[in-house]
């Protein structure tokens, strides 16, 4: 999500990463415009739901985009409000914007956000979520379903390689925030690892922020302690399901992987404990530089690609040389942003 909201070979790695007044409308942030972009007429509006690491690597993407593209965009966060979403919305068509670009919320609660915005001719891209309906002149987001696989695949290896096959797995998601995204992620891995004859999935919760994560991962291997395996379908549940097996006292015995990447879960696929085996990774730059190059184009009456799909990558613990590129490159972007 990120989401509600979820990992790379070395030479992949630098090609990738090239949310409530009552009466008025909150004053979105980066009125300004982009840093360093030159004058323009274009005006985007470039809009995340949560201020993890996932959209801030979102926002520098649309940044390096409108900058390179000299147009200013202005930034926002809806904070996973629909009601600070709408104000948003309404202040972005106060201020003439050209574009709006976001992750909705909801892909039917978001249509009523948005169609006052497209009826006054703004183009509305989407990213990471999508809207129903034709209100989006372009939806940009990762192949769910992937996400999921990649981890699968490195879990089963891992099952077969140090479980003997055999293997009782716990899976956190986001089904509460995001049922399409939160399910496809889910179903992308179970249907990796469930191939195994030895694998039973034990149990499926919700838990897509750190301290949710440490609690519901906790009470789970305490309810279940011959789990061996834990799989989250976020960064958030993949941060709170390492530090509850460490809290938990199962070094060793528990392996997790997970979804998406920050600075903190690379830190842990490199810790001696060997609890994180895998993450797979969103593109999450190339998703803000792709949604604001496509809404240009449409504002410029250009072709533009409906939906584009964005695979994902995996980072694994025993690719120590992948996951060192991945956090070098990490760094330098958030330096330069």
């Amino acid at each position: 999500m990120r989401n509600l909201s979820i990992t790379l070979s070395t030479t992949v790695l630098v090609a990738l990463l090239a949310f409530s007044g009552c009466s008025k409308p909150a004053e979105p942030s980066g009125g300004a415009g982009t840093p360093g972009a030159a004058k323009s007429t274009i005006k985007l509006a470039g809009m995340v739901f949560q201020e993890d690491q996932f959209f801030r690597l979102v926002l520098f993407g649309m940044r390096d985009a409108a900058k390179k593209a000299g147009v200013e965009l202005l930034e926002g966060n809806s904070a996973m409000k629909p009601e600070k979403e709408i104000q948003l919305v309404n202040t972005y068509i106060a201020r003439k914007v050209d574009a709006i670009i976001l992750s909705p919320i909801s892909a039917k609660g978001s249509v009523a956000a948005l169609k006052p915005a497209v009826d006054k001719g703004i183009k509305v891209v989407t990213y990471n979520t999508s809207v129903d309906g034709d209100l989006a002149v372009s939806a940009v987001a990762s192949i769910e379903e992937d996400l999921g696989a990649q981890t699968g695949k490195a879990a089963k290896k891992y099952i077969e390689e140090k479980l003997g096959g055999k293997a009782k797995i716990a899976v956190f998601c986001f089904k509460s925030q995001a049922p399409e995204q939160s399910e496809a992620r889910v179903g992308g891995f179970k249907k990796e690892v469930g191939t195994l004859p030895g694998v039973e999935f034990v149990a499926e919760q919700d838990a897509w922020l750190p301290e949710l994560g440490v609690k519901r991962v906790g009470d789970v291997l305490t309810a279940h302690p011959d789990v061996n395996i834990v799989w989250a379908a976020n960064e958030g549940g993949t941060v709170g399901a390492v530090m509850a097996v460490r809290n938990a006292g199962k070094t060793g015995q528990v392996a997790v992987f997970g979804t998406d990447a920050s600075d903190q879960l690379l830190g842990f696929l490199q810790a001696d404990d060997n609890i994180l085996q895998a993450i797979t990774s969103q593109r999450p730059t190339d998703l803000g530089r792709t949604a604001v190059e496509n809404a240009l184009k449409a504002i410029k009456g250009e072709t533009v690609e409906k939906k584009v799909s964005i695979p994902g990558v995996c980072l694994s613990r025993t690719d120590p040389a992948g996951v060192a590129a991945f956090a070098k490159q990490l760094q330098e972007w958030m330096k330069g942003n």
